[in-house]
């Protein structure tokens, strides 16, 4: 599993700071506590008054704290019944003033040892989702709120099917292409008129690979390539350019859209070639959705990209009656 680096900045983020609330609101418990009954932060003081000297001495030896502590913990254990007891008078329970992290794992670190610990996992798919959620209606593009009632039921002589049959096929291939995301990945390529649902499915399956953690870079062709270009001819200043490439080449999920609505020059088509390339060589995902069919594909951008897109991709078809315009006539 890949993270894109700067979605992983937020994340980190957001975990510091619900940490630093999570002990921000401990502090004014405690204070309360100690408010109503003074003895108790008498006695939290010297359990850690007495706790800090026996580790730093076990320390200084070269020793292991731990049988210290637990010295400790016996040897205290009178001070511990009596904390007990105010607490419980309290009608509070024993460990009422002891801080717990919200990740025990962890302990709100964020990391074990070198892995990524499931908790900053959880918030990474989070920045992630609300990241998508600037360009894309995850809510509103999902699987469930797909509906194949749009598509007609007439066969279409140049297809051999209807665009129902279809789409049904598509739908399924989509789906399951989202829900198995990391055990098999792949790549697809879905073509067809503007209108027909290719934006939609690739929501679709964006917010499902997001949602389970996967990092995904969901863009249009024409902004992705003016990237490029910034990072050639020096056009951004710090490494705003080279970052945006790196999460491009690099993301688990890369989905490029309206390709072929770009001024399509000799630098795009290197550009694209690089894209491709690169990110077959590196087992990494993408999905390109374009109004182009394979042939127009082949001839704006070359044999060596087309040999790829027809031996690297599956190929999804779109097609029917532009569904933009229908929910428009039905009001």
């Amino acid at each position: 599993m890949s993270y894109d680096g700067k979605i992983m900045r937020r994340a980190m983020a957001r975990q510091e700071a619900d940490r630093r609330r999570r002990e921000e609101s401990f502090r004014r418990r405690q204070e309360q506590v100690y408010a109503r009954v003074p003895r108790l932060r008498e006695i939290d003081g010297e359990l850690t008054a007495t706790m800090s000297r026996i580790i730093a001495s076990a320390l200084r030896r070269g020793a292991d704290p731990r049988p210290a502590v637990a010295v400790l913990r016996d040897n205290n254990m009178s001070l511990q019944q009596e904390r007990t007891r105010l607490l419980s008078d309290l009608d509070l329970p024993a460990d009422y003033l002891e801080y717990k992290p919200a990740c025990p794992l962890c302990n709100d670190v964020g990391t074990r040892g070198e892995a990524v610990c499931a908790c900053l996992r959880r918030y990474y798919a989070q920045e992630q989702q609300a990241e998508l959620s600037r360009s894309l209606d995850l809510s509103g593009q999902s699987f469930d709120t797909f509906s194949l009632d749009w598509y007609d039921r007439l066969p279409d002589t140049h297809f051999g099917m209807s665009p129902r049959e279809n789409m049904e096929t598509v739908y399924e291939v989509c789906a399951n292409y989202a829900h198995a995301f990391g055990r098999r990945c792949g790549n697809l390529l879905l073509y067809g008129k503007p209108g027909l649902g290719k934006t939609f499915l690739s929501a679709a399956i964006a917010g499902e690979v997001s949602k389970n953690g996967f990092s995904v870079v969901y863009d249009t062709a024409a902004h992705v390539f003016a990237r490029f270009e910034d990072r050639k001819f020096g056009r951004d200043e710090g490494e705003g350019a080279a970052e945006d490439i790196e999460r491009i080449l690099r993301c688990d999920l890369l989905i490029l859209d309206d390709l072929g609505t770009e001024m399509t020059t000799t630098f795009v088509q290197s550009a694209l070639y690089e894209i491709v390339n690169t990110r077959l060589l590196e087992r990494r995902a993408m999905i390109l959705n374009t109004n182009l069919s394979p042939d127009e594909l082949s001839r704006r951008y070359g044999g060596q990209i087309a040999s790829r897109l027809e031996g690297e991709y599956q190929i999804l078809p779109f097609f029917g009656q532009d569904i933009r315009r229908l929910k428009k006539e039905r009001g």
